[in-house]
């Protein structure tokens, strides 16, 4: 039994009671949290209880929840999409670099200039108060009331629009024009018009009204090769835009809409009907009155005569990215000699919008690039798109497309190189790679073929049976880079039917390749850079490094035989040319939304696409059809009046000397016709009246000199 004062409790110590303690108040502070939180939760749904509703309101009020939901969740995915676009604000976007290039063609004619010359700024408060009411009461009325999203002008824009039942007005501000022009192209997609939608909140944020006006007035292309309200005021007045007055303000606020068609130097009578259209906007608006505008309808602009030259823009923006990569530092103010051919160019703008105005509703295919290259390297031509007036997005050397068929021959090359022959025997048949599984263009098997008869009728299980089995695509990816492919390539077996996107600057720098005997690197658009001292800072022929083989002599002569038939017996029977041999693959792709035809002779190689700016289907529109058609009629005119040269490593390279033998008689037959019905028009002697006349004319003119002869008015009507 225990005693006493062992029965007594322990005494705790300081340190025991004094975590007793902070135990005890935890205890009670979680316990008061907990109650003070049910109260509050209570106090909280007894006064919530107020606002419930029921019957059609609730419905009402659930609507409104899900769409506050799926609104949150769009500014989300927006916000994603739009995030690429918000990179290039990272940059330093106000830059327009510090170069001055004035470009000369291959002859030495001046064709344009591009950097600061032609984008002198005259700051917005110096320049006359109806020139800024001019583009303000056309362009964006609302600029100074909206935060960069006129909510107001395009809902106007679209009742007028749907109400005209076709494009009549537009609904992009100031701000956004002006974000399209800074960071965007003219690619009419949802993901471009959602960047747009962004990138002009964002201006709006970092800039004054003041700043985006300046921005857009100095930025803006006008027509002519000019950039620029200050650049156009002098190439269209001859003198500064402080100077205009309101009949040329208004002519020049007219050319924002569409500065190619609405062009003066162009089309001055529909410059001056524009003009008056703007004319118009300032009385709608109320910035002006009837009063005041009375005289600028009565006296239009007159402009000085520029004549009817047309700049080569597209031309001129890649050789100016040229030029600014082979420019030494401190090397700006430059006269650089490019290998530009106007009347090649020419002849590939006709024939593009000549195919698209007379096929193009039947094909539902809108927009074209093409590029030429001389055998010896020279970029003589580029198209980049129908008008770079409506669209300075250059098609030609910055969009990727699909190349479809035209992929092909860097497979064949690669083959060749890899000991197949043109008469090379593989099957057709069905193939599956991976659950891929290609067919043909017919949907039908072609059996056991020569490469030949396959790159021919481009039958596409050939190329895929030649990877899977023989090569990889390892080896095909580093040819087609080899050959001067810039464009980075997808290393997906799909990539041997051309699903890898390619410029149309890819597709003939590769295919010159077989042109140009198997060398790659010649390919040039600048030949000398030269200061304005007449120092010459840089000079193709010496300091560009020397061309390449990239192909053997065996296998480019395999590849042109092969490529030579495609227009006799397959694919591209509407890009032959008459008395001419030529070589080349046409390309669709899936959908029929890109079509290419790119071929060469032993003078040129040409590379042609044909698309819609959207992706939108063509019309079953193929690579044999009208790339082909534009191809040839560009190649006709380009081969005119040249020495034909041969197409290495054919058998053959000019057309068969019997055939070539017909032509000729038969060309001769036509010009002794056409003598000898120009000889039958006129008549065989002249008549004794008119040989009386002539000889007293002349006994006139000679005595003139000594008696002093009357004026010619005179001694014309003394006869």
């Amino acid at each position: 039994m225990a005693s006493p004062l062992e029965r007594r409790p322990r005494r705790r110590g300081p340190i025991a009671a004094a975590l007793l303690a902070v135990d005890a108040w935890i205890d009670s502070s979680l316990y008061e949290i907990g109650f003070k939180a049910g109260q509050f939760w209570e106090t909280a749904t007894i006064f919530s209880r107020r606002f419930r509703v029921k019957g059609w309101r609730r419905g009402i009020v659930e609507v409104l929840s899900e769409g506050f939901t799926m609104g949150a969740g769009g500014i989300v995915v927006l916000l994603a999409l739009a995030m690429p676009a918000f990179q290039i604000t990272t940059g330093d976007w106000r830059s327009q670099g510090d170069f001055a290039v004035t470009f000369l063609d291959r002859y030495g004619n001046e064709i344009g200039q591009r950097g600061i010359i032609q984008r002198d700024s005259v700051p917005v408060d110096e320049m006359p108060d109806h020139v800024i009411k001019a583009v303000l009461a056309t362009e964006d009325r609302r600029f100074f009331e909206h935060y960069g999203i006129d909510v107001l002008g395009l809902s106007r824009a679209i009742f007028e629009n749907v109400r005209a039942n076709s494009v009549v007005q537009g609904g992009s501000s100031i701000t956004q024009q002006l974000a399209k022009n800074l960071f965007l192209s003219n690619e009419r997609t949802l993901q471009r018009k959602i960047k747009e939608a962004f990138l002009s909140l964002w201006l709006e944020a970092n800039l004054s009204k003041k700043e985006i006006l300046q921005l857009y007035l100095d930025r803006a292309y006008m027509g002519g090769g000019t950039f620029g309200i200050e650049a156009a005021a002098d190439f269209y007045f001859d003198k500064s835009v402080k100077d205009l007055n309101l009949a040329e303000a208004a002519m020049l606020a007219g050319l924002f809409k569409a500065p190619t068609k609405y062009a003066p130097h162009i089309n001055l009578p529909a410059a001056r009907a524009r003009a008056n259209v703007v004319l118009s906007n300032l009385v709608d608006s109320g910035f002006m009155t009837e009063g005041q505008v009375l005289q600028a309808r009565l006296h239009p602009a007159e402009i000085v005569d520029r004549g009817e030259q047309k700049s080569p823009d597209y031309y001129l923006d890649w050789a100016f990215d040229e030029v600014k990569k082979i420019a030494k530092p401190g090397q700006h103010s430059l006269v650089a000699h490019t290998t530009f051919d106007a009347n090649i160019q020419k002849a590939a703008e006709e024939s593009v919008e000549f195919h698209l105005r007379q096929f193009g509703k039947e094909y539902n295919v809108t927009e074209g690039a093409v590029v030429v290259i001389e055998t010896n390297g020279a970029v003589r031509a580029i198209v980049g798109g129908r008008d770079y007036g409506a669209s300075q997005f250059n098609r030609a050397t910055k969009a990727l497309r699909q190349t479809g068929s035209s992929f092909k021959p860097y497979v064949y090359a690669t083959a060749m190189e890899h000991g197949f022959t043109p008469d090379s025997v593989v099957s057709g048949g069905p193939i599956s790679w991976g659950g891929w599984s290609p067919h043909n263009y017919n949907g039908g098997s072609a059996g056991n073929v020569t490469l030949t008869t396959a790159i021919a009728k481009s039958i596409n299980t050939v190329p895929v049976r030649l990877a899977k089995d023989y090569l990889g695509i390892d080896p095909i990816k580093k040819m087609a880079e080899s050959m001067g492919v810039e464009t980075p390539l997808e290393g997906h077996k799909t990539m041997v039917l051309g699903t890898s996107g390619m410029t149309v600057m890819d597709q003939a720098t590769g295919y010159s390749v077989f042109a140009q005997n198997g060398f790659v690197g010649s390919r040039h658009g600048i030949t000398q850079l030269v200061t304005r001292t007449g120092e010459v800072v840089y000079d193709f022929a010496k300091d560009a490094p020397p061309p390449h083989r990239v192909l053997s002599e065996q296998a480019l002569a395999y590849m042109n035989t092969m490529l030579a038939a495609v227009p006799v017996i397959g694919t591209a029977r509407r890009a032959q040319l008459p008395n001419i041999v030529v070589a080349g693959k046409t390309g669709t792709t899936q959908s029929y939304r890109d079509a290419w035809f790119v071929g060469f002779t032993g003078n040129y190689t040409a590379a042609v696409w044909l698309g819609n700016d959207d992706f939108s289907q063509t019309r079953n529109m193929t690579g044999g059809t009208l790339p082909a058609m534009v191809w040839q009629r560009l190649m006709v005119y380009a081969h005119q009046n040249i020495d034909l040269k041969p197409i290495p490593g054919l058998e053959k390279p000019f057309v068969d000397e019997a055939i070539a033998a017909k032509a000729e008689e038969a060309e001769k037959k036509k010009a002794d016709q056409a003598a000898a019905d120009a000889a039958a028009e006129r008549p065989p002697v002249l008549s004794s009246r008119t040989t009386q006349t002539l000889r007293e004319m002349t006994k006139v003119f000679q005595a003139a000199p000594v008696l002093g002869a009357p004026s010619a008015p005179e001694t014309l009507s003394a006869l």
